[in-house]
């Protein structure tokens, strides 16, 4: 009776660990990035946003400036270390897909619109890269588009002239078409954030 219920048993988990491998092959099969991938797909990040291109002062929306593959980061210009580590590392980036052949553009979100203007934004993402802009927009505008990234940011008491933003440090990678692709976070060195976008970018044009 024992052996024929660890024969009914084993039966079982094998079926379950078939019908898994399956299910994964399936869902891997359907998915054009499922190589370039580290974890799983399908996070809800990404979305429209309205805010403001500090060079040119214009009002643009998502698709504006997601019209290529785009690396989107949320900091602000007065962060002492973390935000402008982050976008060198992503100019990086940027450098090493061109030598590649591949354009990929740097968006600098700012979450401090208050000092953040349309000038000091446009300045900032200057400086880090040609290819770099910078947006900012009225408070409702940053917190939408901090909202559909999911971004976190918190004010510390703006009474103080040099007060500190608190934020995440997350670099998101956004495919014009698709959304949301992945997302790098502040200790990811250069190379393995460019071979990973270069994956995204070399699996999107085997799709076309």
């Amino acid at each position: 009776m024992d052996k024929t219920w660890a024969f009914v048993a084993a039966g079982a988990v094998a079926a379950l660990l078939g019908g898994t491998a399956l299910w994964l092959g399936l869902n891997r099969g359907s998915d054009p990035f499922a190589q370039c991938r580290a974890g799983q797909a399908g996070a809800d990040i990404g979305g429209p946003f309205t805010l403001v291109d500090g060079a040119t002062g214009k009002t643009v929306t998502d698709k504006e400036v997601i019209d290529r593959p785009t690396l989107v980061y949320f900091g602000y210009t007065f962060c002492p270390d973390v935000c402008p580590l982050d976008m060198s590392r992503n100019a990086e980036v940027a450098d090493i897909l061109e030598e590649q052949g591949q354009d990929v553009r740097l968006a600098f979100i700012t979450v401090d619109p208050g000092r953040d203007t349309a000038q000091v934004v446009a300045d900032f993402a200057y400086n880090i890269h040609p290819k770099a802009i910078g947006l900012t927009g009225s408070d409702a505008q940053i917190k939408a588009a901090a909202g559909v990234y999911r971004a976190y940011y918190k004010l510390q008491d703006t009474s103080e002239e040099y007060y500190l933003v608190d934020h995440s440090a997350f670099t998101y990678l956004m495919l014009p078409g698709t959304g949301f692709a992945d997302f790098y976070k502040h200790a990811a060195p250069a190379d393995e954030v460019a071979q990973s976008v270069s994956c995204y970018l070399q699996a999107g044009a085997a799709q076309n």
